[in-house]
C-alpha cells in the first residue's frame, strides 16, 4: 500500500532576499520523499509536500546545509509559530538598528564636518568596529555561509560592500598614514544602519499581511469553562480540551470548539460563518462553531471538534496555505532572481576595474567607491516581496470579507474572468425553499416513508420537503435507495419502486403524467415555484410545490459584474418557466433550464472553447462537474463539502456580493504585483549604472555608498507599503 502525500510547514530563519527562497526550495528539493516545495519569503515559511514519511531532523539538515536554519515546532498551530518566530526576528531587528544607528550617527558627523586629521580618523574607526563587527555580523556569518556552498545572496552583497569599504580604509589608516585620505568608514556603517533600518520597516509591513489570519485566530478564546464531572465548571486552557468535553458559555463570550448544545437557549451572532446580520437562537440539538458569540442566554456545548479541527482552524489553515502560495507570474521572478546576485558581483568588479584602469590619478579611489555602490545598490529583495506580499495582502483582505481564496493561482486567473455562470438554487436563491402547496393521494405512513426517502439527501430542496412531512420513525423498511444527480431519488420498498425528484426523473422511469398534472405544475411554474413529483410503482401519486426566495443581494451583485464587462448565465434544473421568473428578478438574460449536472458542464466547457475565461458559481453535488470545468469556481459557504473541495473560492456566508468583489479584488492584486515588478526592475535597471559611474564623464555625478544604502532600503520598503495599500481598499 502506497503512503498517501501529506503536508507539512515550517518556519524559516535566515531568509533575506529572492535567492535565498530559491536556496531553501532546492535544499529541501534534495530530501529523497520530497514531492513538492513552496516557500514563502513574506511570512518566512516552507510548506513541502511528502510523498513519504519524512524525519524533520532530515528536513532541517538539508536546510542548515544551505545557510539557513528551518524551526522544528512541537507547537500545533503553525500559525502561533510563524508569529512568535515572526516577533523574535522583529525584536532582533530593532535591537541591531538602533545601536547602529547610534554609533553610526556621530560617526557621520565626524567624517562629514572634521574628514581629515589622525585623530579624526582613529575616531572614525573606533566607532566603525562595533557596527561592522557586532550589528553587522549576521550579514557576515550568512555570506560565508553562502559562499561555502559556492552561492550568494542579498548578504553577500551586504557583507562584500562593506567588507570592501571598511578593509579599504583600515589599510590607508594603518599603512598610508595620509592625514587627508578619504575613509569609506560612515559608508559601512550607515549602509548597514539602513539595512537594518529598511528590514525592521520591512518586518513591521508584512506582519499587516498577516492580519486576517491573526484576526480568524483571534475569534477564538484562549481559555474555557469546562464542565467536570461534579456539574460545576472550572477554567481550562483551550489546548486541554477534548472532543467530548462540555463547555460552559456565558453571554458575550465567544464559543471555542465545534459542538452541539446539549443544555440552554441562547441568541448566537454567527454572522462570519452564515452571513445572517441577525442573532440565530441556539437551543438543545443545534450545532455552533468556534468563533461564534453568545449575545444573550448561557450554553452547555459538548465539543465535537477542537483545535486545528475546528472549521474556524481549517478556514485560517487555509489562508495560511494559500497566502504562501506561489502565482504563476513567480516564475519569471525566480528566474531572475537565480542569476541576480552573480550578475551584480560581475558588473560591481567590472565597474572596479575599468575605473582603475582609465579613471586617471583617482582611478583606484573612484572603482572602490563604484565597486562598493554597486554591490550596495542591488536589492533583490524588491524582486522577492513583489509577488509575495501581495498575494498575502490580497487573500487576507479576500478572508476578511469572508472571501476564501484557495491559492495565488486563483486570485491570479480571476482577474480575467469574462463569463460568470450562476446556479439558481442555494446561489442566487437563499437555498432554504419551503412547501407551499401540495396534492397527494399518500396515506400519513406513505408520507413518513417519503420522508425517510428524503432523508438520504442532502439537496436543499429534499430537506425542505421533509420539513413538510411526519416524522420518518413510521416508515416502511427501504430496501434500496438511489441518488440520481440533477433528477432526483429512486428507492425500491417491498418491491415497489418510487421516484421523486423532477419531471424529468418520472419520466426517465417511464411514469406517464396526466394532463391535470402538467396543468398544475404549469401554474406553479407561473408563480416561480419548484415543482416536486412522486411516483409509486408507475403512477403519479404527489406533486409538491415549493418556493425559494432570491436572495436579496442577487440584483445588485449581477448588475455589478455587467459594470466590470462580465457576461452572466444562470443554469438549472428547474422548468423553464421558474428559471425565468427568478432570472428576471435577478437582472440576468441568459437563461438555461432543465438541464442536468453533465450539461451544465458541457456549457462551461463550451463557453471557454470560445474563449471565455469563465467562472462557475454554485452549491450543490450536482454542480461539482460545472465547477471542475470552469477556470475559477465559486462555492457558496452554506452549500455542499463537494462544491466547497472543488472550488477554487469559497464565499463563506454565502453572499452575493461576494462575487464582484472577489473580481475587483484579484484586478487590484494583479495591478498591485505588476507596479511592485515594474518598480523592482526598473530600480535595479536605473540604479545600478548610476551606482557603477555611468553619468560621472558626462554629468559629473556619482552616487555616495551611503546615499546607496538608503535607496536600497527604500526599494524593498516601498514594494511592502504599495501591497498593503489592498488592506484598505
Amino acid at each position: 500500500m502506497q503512503d498517501q502525500p501529506t503536508q507539512r510547514s515550517f518556519p524559516v530563519e535566515g531568509m533575506t532576499c529572492a535567492s535565498c527562497v530559491i536556496g531553501v526550495e532546492r535544499a529541501l528539493s534534495s530530501v529523497p520523499g520530497v514531492g513538492h516545495v513552496r516557500v514563502n519569503l513574506a511570512d518566512h515559511s516552507a510548506t513541502v509536500v511528502l510523498d513519504r514519511p519524512v524525519a524533520d531532523e532530515l528536513l532541517r539538515n538539508a536546510v542548515r546545509s544551505a545557510g539557513y536554519d528551518l524551526v522544528i515546532t512541537d507547537v500545533m498551530d503553525l500559525m502561533e509559530a510563524l508569529e512568535r518566530a515572526h516577533t523574535v526576528r522583529l525584536q532582533k531587528i530593532r535591537r541591531r538598528f538602533i545601536i547602529a544607528a547610534t554609533l553610526s550617527l556621530p560617526l557621520v558627523v565626524v567624517a562629514m564636518l572634521l574628514p581629515h586629521g589622525t585623530f579624526n580618523q582613529w575616531l572614525q574607526f573606533l566607532l566603525v568596529t562595533p557596527v561592522i563587527l557586532g550589528t553587522g555580523s549576521p550579514f557576515f556569518r550568512n555570506a560565508w555561509r553562502q559562499a561555502r556552498h559556492g552561492q550568494a545572496n542579498m548578504d553577500s552583497l551586504v557583507a562584500l560592500s562593506t567588507a570592501a569599504a571598511f578593509l579599504y580604509s583600515t589599510y590607508r589608516l594603518f599603512f598610508d598614514h595620509d592625514v587627508h585620505a578619504h575613509m569609506h568608514y560612515e559608508s559601512a556603517a550607515v549602509v548597514i544602519t539602513f539595512v537594518w533600518l529598511g528590514r525592521y520597516l520591512e518586518a513591521r509591513a508584512k506582519s499587516s499581511t498577516g492580519g486576517a489570519i491573526r484576526k480568524l485566530m483571534g475569534m477564538r478564546p484562549d481559555r474555557v469553562l469546562r464542565v467536570a464531572h461534579n456539574g460545576q465548571p472550572e477554567e481550562a486552557p483551550i489546548a486541554q480540551v477534548l472532543p467530548g468535553d462540555v463547555l460552559l458559555v456565558r453571554t458575550g463570550e465567544r464559543v471555542a470548539v465545534d459542538g452541539t448544545v446539549i443544555e440552554g437557549r441562547a441568541a448566537v451572532d454567527g454572522s462570519m460563518f452564515s452571513g445572517e446580520p441577525l442573532p440565530v437562537e441556539r437551543l438543545p440539538g443545534a450545532h455552533v462553531l468556534a468563533g461564534m458569540v453568545v449575545l444573550q442566554g448561557t450554553l452547555r456545548i459538548r465539543a465535537t471538534q477542537v483545535g486545528a479541527g475546528t472549521y474556524l482552524s481549517r478556514v485560517a489553515q487555509a489562508v495560511q496555505e494559500a497566502q504562501g502560495s506561489r502565482a504563476p507570474v513567480q516564475l519569471l521572478v525566480d528566474r531572475v532572481a537565480r542569476r541576480f546576485v552573480p550578475v551584480v558581483l560581475v558588473i560591481a568588479t567590472a565597474a572596479a576595474l575599468a575605473w582603475s584602469a582609465f579613471g586617471g590619478a583617482h582611478g583606484a579611489e573612484r572603482g572602490m567607491q563604484a565597486f562598493i555602490t554597486v554591490l550596495i545598490i542591488a536589492c533583490p529583495c524588491a524582486l522577492g516581496l513583489a509577488t509575495p506580499t501581495a498575494i498575502m495582502a490580497g487573500i487576507g483582505k479576500g478572508a476578511e470579507q469572508g472571501i476564501l481564496i484557495r491559492g495565488a493561482d486563483s486570485l491570479e486567473r480571476a482577474h480575467r474572468i469574462t463569463a460568470v455562470v450562476l446556479d439558481k438554487t442555494g446561489t442566487l436563491t437563499e437555498g432554504r425553499p419551503t412547501v407551499v402547496d401540495r396534492w397527494t393521494d399518500l396515506t400519513h405512513n406513505e408520507l413518513a416513508t417519503l420522508a425517510a426517502i428524503e432523508q438520504r439527501s442532502t439537496h436543499p430542496l429534499a430537506r425542505a420537503l421533509m420539513s413538510a412531512l411526519p416524522d420518518p420513525a413510521g416508515a416502511a423498511p427501504i430496501d434500496a435507495v438511489t441518488e440520481v444527480p440533477g433528477e432526483g431519488m429512486q428507492a425500491t420498498i417491498n418491491g415497489a419502486v418510487w421516484l421523486v425528484g423532477n419531471r424529468r426523473a418520472l419520466e426517465s422511469g417511464g411514469v406517464r403524467i396526466d394532463r391535470e398534472h402538467g396543468l398544475q405544475e404549469r401554474a406553479w411554474q407561473e408563480l416561480g415555484r419548484t415543482t416536486v413529483w412522486l411516483a409509486a410503482n408507475g403512477r403519479v401519486r404527489g406533486l409538491f410545490a415549493l418556493e425559494d426566495m432570491l436572495r436579496p443581494s442577487a440584483p445588485s451583485a449581477i448588475a455589478a459584474l455587467k459594470a466590470t464587462g462580465v457576461a452572466v448565465y444562470m443554469q438549472t434544473g428547474d422548468g423553464a418557466r421558474v428559471a425565468r421568473r427568478v432570472a428576471a428578478a435577478a437582472g440576468i438574460e441568459h437563461v438555461r433550464a432543465e438541464v442536468s449536472p453533465r450539461d451544465k458542464a458541457a456549457f462551461v466547457q463550451g463557453l471557454r472553447d470560445r474563449g471565455a475565461v469563465v467562472a462557475m458559481v454554485g452549491d450543490g453535488v450536482n454542480d461539482a462537474a460545472a465547477l471542475a470545468a470552469a477556470d475559477v469556481s465559486f462555492a457558496m459557504g452554506q452549500g455542499s463539502d463537494v462544491a466547497m473541495g472543488v472550488a477554487h473560492i469559497t464565499v463563506l456566508a454565502g453572499d452575493l456580493a461576494a462575487l464582484p468583489q472577489a473580481v475587483k479584488l484579484s484586478r487590484r492584486t494583479m495591478r498591485t504585483i505588476r507596479q511592485n515588478l515594474f518598480w523592482a526592475f526598473v530600480y535595479n535597471v536605473i540604479s545600478i549604472p548610476v551606482a557603477a559611474g555611468l553619468l560621472q564623464p558626462s554629468l559629473g555625478f556619482t552616487l555616495d555608498p551611503m546615499w546607496a544604502g538608503l535607496a536600497m532600503a527604500f526599494s524593498s520598503v516601498s514594494v511592502v507599503l504599495n501591497s498593503l495599500r489592498l488592506r484598505l481598499g
